[in-house]
């Protein structure tokens, strides 16, 4: 007889690592080749040190000379907040006892729950990789009531819950999405909250709190880890604006080849948007030649220029390309995805004041570029 224990046991000993191996490797192409470590944690936060310069330890002399003064390697420390992602499911007491004769049924209920968290999960994790560890995902253009038009919905879908913030961040309201017109920038909401312009859209909750992606590493100001970016100009990524110009193989390989000579790097990544892709492929065309496939981890399949997957994400902003050398990138963790237990170690709750039952996935980690000053990206590039 299925029963609470039995769906316990289910979710530790069957789908938790399946899952976690899932949103480790599968839901992401950028992620499956991000290194993950346990190394450089100290408590509640990743403490490294990062490297930067040469040895100034070397030279040339005399046969009997002085021998070269020894000059260690530079380094700056990294320090950044260990971010806390989680994912919950929700399975109600009633589709519990409907299926406690059948376990079929029951295999039914948890494929369905696990299938609808990797989904979500997919979604917003993908999104922390090319954002920049705020949580926004756009600014309030104008609004009606329960309507916001926004500067951009390239991070939204329907069902999300979303915070409307002011200027300091503050949260003004809370509602879930109903309908994103992606012709209109527009999303409707559950809610007869009337947003303005100026307001900015976070996931409930996440504001501050979400991983240091891409949009952080290519930030031209400010700080990365702690590590002010206007004294160690080598922090700063390689940036090429075409400003609306057709996207070439000079402009690509001018980027490569910029990082590898000054910076030491070997690109192994291209990401994109989809227009930029699209271009690609066109410039391709032009020039009558086919585009070569490869499969990458995960299962997922890429083009590639000279050797190296090419891919698209609908989280990379419009008319942009990243070229990245992923191996300086590392998630630092606690530990893997785990189910948050109470203190008897159960890991479904009955949730308060309702007849339903709650797990939680949780990971406590944070996304370390060891060397910013190695990655480049191309913007303003017309999309096909």
């Amino acid at each position: 007889m299925v029963t609470i224990n039995t769906a316990e046991q289910a979710l530790k000993t069957v789908y938790l690592d399946v899952v976690a191996d899932q949103l480790n490797t599968e839901i992401n192409p950028l992620l499956a080749r991000v290194k993950q470590s346990s190394r450089d944690v100290w408590g509640k936060e990743v403490r490294k040190l990062a490297p930067y310069g040469l040895n100034g330890g070397v030279g040339a002399g005399t046969e009997d000379g002085d021998l070269p003064k020894a000059h260690g390697n530079r380094y700056v420390q990294f320090v950044s907040t260990l971010k806390n992602l989680y994912g919950q499911i929700e399975i109600s007491d009633k589709a519990i006892r409907a299926s406690s004769n059948s376990a079929g049924a029951f295999v039914n209920l948890l494929n369905a729950e696990m299938e609808g968290l990797v989904k979500a999960s997919s979604y917003n994790l993908g999104r922390m990789l090319y954002g920049d560890g705020t949580g926004v995902l756009g600014t309030v253009v104008s609004g009606t009531a329960g309507e916001a038009v926004l500067d951009t919905v390239r991070n939204v879908i329907e069902g999300m819950v979303v915070d409307f913030l002011d200027a300091d961040g503050e949260t003004l309201s809370t509602a879930r999405i109903e309908s994103v017109d992606r012709e209109r920038n527009a999303v409707s909401v559950a809610s007869s909250y009337l947003p303005t312009a100026g307001q900015r859209l976070a996931v409930q909750g996440s504001y501050g709190n979400e991983l240091t992606g891409l949009g952080a590493v290519f930030s031209e100001e400010g700080t990365l880890y702690g590590v002010d970016k206007s004294r160690y100009r080598w922090m700063r990524p390689y940036i090429k604006n075409l400003a609306g110009e057709d996207l070439s193989e000079v402009a690509m390989q001018e980027a490569i080849d910029r990082l590898e000579e000054v910076n030491g790097s070997r690109v192994d990544f291209i990401v994109c948007s989809s227009g930029v892709k699209r271009a690609y492929q066109q410039l391709m065309a032009s020039f009558k030649r086919n585009v070569d496939v490869t499969e990458l981890r995960g299962g997922y399949k890429a083009m590639t220029y000279n050797g190296i997957p090419l891919v698209a994400d609908r989280f990379v902003p419009q008319g942009t390309m990243y070229l990245l050398d992923t191996g300086a990138f590392h998630l630092h963790q606690l530990c893997d995805w785990q189910w948050l237990e109470n203190e008897s170690g159960r890991i479904l709750h009955k949730s308060e004041g309702k007849p339903t039952y709650t797990a939680t996935l949780v990971k406590y980690a944070e996304l370390i570029c060891d060397h910013p000053g190695g990655q480049a990206m191309i913007k303003g590039i017309k999309e096909a």
